[in-house]
């Protein structure tokens, strides 16, 4: 039977992810109740699988099984599966094992401690993900990542050409970028697609 106290850490590790890291960092608060359901289903059936003469290896399957979903209501971005995954991680933590240990619980926190610095804005400046539908065709790369720039007044980080229409004369093109800081005392400007420019999806 898992000890009880691997399951407070279960529970405080979550916590910790959920509130002290993801809301703070990423403000999305519809996924506060999938990662917290994840973590604690997966931990009672992992403590139940551990409990009765089911093998460990049915509750890594499970984990295998869980970590292929495909939630298809809308596509997640990879730092949201990062999280999905390391809730996961500590449910299993803290449900298999028979006793809990030290090695478990440093386990817990160098899970935290690898999203917390994987998912630093230091270490991964956060960035934008657009496609746009540009008036002009851009068969070089620089003058497309120089346009693109102008037009957003961002920090183009790459683009992906979807499409080159040199007889309409367009360009449809999946860019991810940074936006600039905001200069404080500086005047406010409309909202809204620049000239030139139509956001597509």
């Amino acid at each position: 039977m898992p000890s009880y106290v691997a399951y407070l850490a279960d529970l405080a590790a979550i916590g910790v992810l959920v509130f002290a890291l993801f809301m703070p960092r990423h403000h999305r608060p519809e996924l506060v109740v999938a990662f917290l359901t994840t973590n604690i289903g997966v931990l009672a059936v992992a403590s139940a699988l551990s409990s009765s003469t089911v093998g460990a290896g049915l509750g890594l399957g499970l984990f295998g099984i869980l970590s292929i979903i495909r939630l298809r209501s809308e596509e997640l971005a990879q730092h949201e599966i990062a999280y999905y995954f390391a809730s996961l991680t500590l449910g299993l933590l803290g449900g298999l094992g028979a006793a809990t240990t030290l090695v478990d619980l440093l386990l817990m926190v160098a899970v935290l401690v690898a999203v917390g610095v994987g998912d630093h804005p230091r270490v991964a400046p956060r960035t934008r993900s657009q496609q746009l539908l540009l008036d002009r065709a851009h068969a070089d790369q620089r003058s497309l990542v120089a346009h693109v720039e102008a037009l957003l007044e961002t920090t183009v980080a790459s683009t992906k050409v979807v499409r080159l229409d040199l007889v309409n004369d367009t360009t449809l093109v999946d860019v991810r970028h940074r936006p600039h800081e905001p200069v404080r005392g500086a005047t406010a400007r409309s909202e809204g697609p620049a000239r030139g420019v139509e956001l597509v999806g």
